[in-house]
């Protein structure tokens, strides 16, 4: 099919498939489901490809009243995993015509400029991470169209909340370190105030309290290396029988707790097992590599989108938490003996 040298429009591409103007906008609206066939919709989305046709949509926004824009709100300190989760939902939002605008910028770009200071007029809703509460409020995000993630169902400020499975990662994790022998566990817990932190402390806690004989102590630590290492240590050479297990609620606290192992003469997993949880790129830099709970970021991303899209248009969102899986590496092995 020739291409033209002027820029194809919906009529041209309408022409091209035999349909009307209207079944070209509905196909390319993400609205033709039980208005046009499949067969006509791919006929519409193969013409529109061929002739290089692209909406107006600064045209079509100003008939919707929508920007066809949303808001991603994520926390600065976890960029590998929350990188992910922008790149799924901006997939999904480009089959359905949005743009995703992430804030806060990302660490190492600086601050951004506040395009957000009109925020309900320029957006049409806001995909926020509970860890980026405070960032919502200033955008006063709260009152558009919102889906959280990592957010307590029960008493989430949104319209929807897409979750991980977090406590089935808890669990799987649990049971692999007491099918290793392992009764006395270090808890090293993120030093977030988010509800993603503190399901994890009460499904370890429940799930410990539930085997008899096991003992369990905690440190809390912001998530940065430097600060698990601190916060490791000190919790390891507390009065007692040494934990043989460190539980971590984050990748980079898992490197905080090697470190700290290796400061006090002792070795992952011969003398204490470690596990994290995220999987992120560090996960199998550290040697050995770690035991981890894998998190789907972009698919996380996606959900996100799917419910935002579902809530803009008066659906109700799927509601299944997404599965996480363990990951088997070498920084867990039977436990040590009691040391002496």
């Amino acid at each position: 099919m020739p291409r033209s040298s002027t820029r194809p429009t919906s009529r041209d591409v309408a022409q091209a498939a035999g349909v009307s103007q209207a079944a070209v906008s509905l196909v390319l609206g993400d609205k033709w489901r039980g208005r046009v066939s499949e067969a006509t919709a791919e006929r519409v989305r193969a013409a529109a490809r061929e002739l290089g046709y692209r909406p107006n949509l600064a045209a079509r926004n100003l008939r919707l009243g929508r920007t066809r824009t949303v808001l991603l709100v994520v926390p600065a300190l976890t960029t590998e995993f929350f990188a992910g989760v922008y790149t799924g939902a901006a997939r999904v939002a480009a089959r359905h015509g949005f743009g995703v605008v992430l804030y806060p910028s990302p660490e190492g770009i600086g601050p951004a400029r506040d395009p957000f200071a009109s925020a309900q007029a320029a957006l049409d809703g806001v995909i926020a991470s509970s860890m980026a509460a405070d960032a919502l409020t200033a955008i006063r995000g709260d009152q558009l169209p919102l889906v959280m993630l990592d957010s307590d169902p029960e008493g989430s400020l949104g319209a929807a909340t897409v979750n991980l499975d977090i406590a089935d990662g808890v669990r799987q994790v649990t049971e692999h370190l007491l099918g290793l022998g392992h009764r006395r566990f270090l808890h090293l817990a993120a030093d977030v105030p988010s509800w993603t932190f503190e399901l994890r402390a009460r499904e370890l806690a429940a799930r410990l309290a539930a085997v008899p004989g096991t003992a369990i102590r905690t440190a809390a630590a912001p998530i940065s290396i430097d600060d698990a290492v601190a916060a490791a240590e000190a919790a390891l050479t507390r009065p007692g029988p040494r934990p043989t297990a460190v539980v971590c609620d984050d990748d980079k606290l898992a490197a905080g707790a090697y470190k700290a192992i290796r400061r006090l003469g002792l070795r992952v997993p011969d003398d204490i097992s470690v596990t994290g949880l995220d999987d992120l790129a560090l996960a199998t830099a550290l040697d050995p590599e770690l035991t981890t709970v894998r998190l789907d970021a972009e698919r996380f991303g996606e959900r996100g989108m799917e419910a935002l899209l579902a809530v803009l248009d008066g659906r109700d969102p799927e509601g299944e938490d997404i599965p996480v899986e363990l990951v088997v590496r070498g920084s867990t092995a039977r436990a040590s003996a009691p040391a002496s």
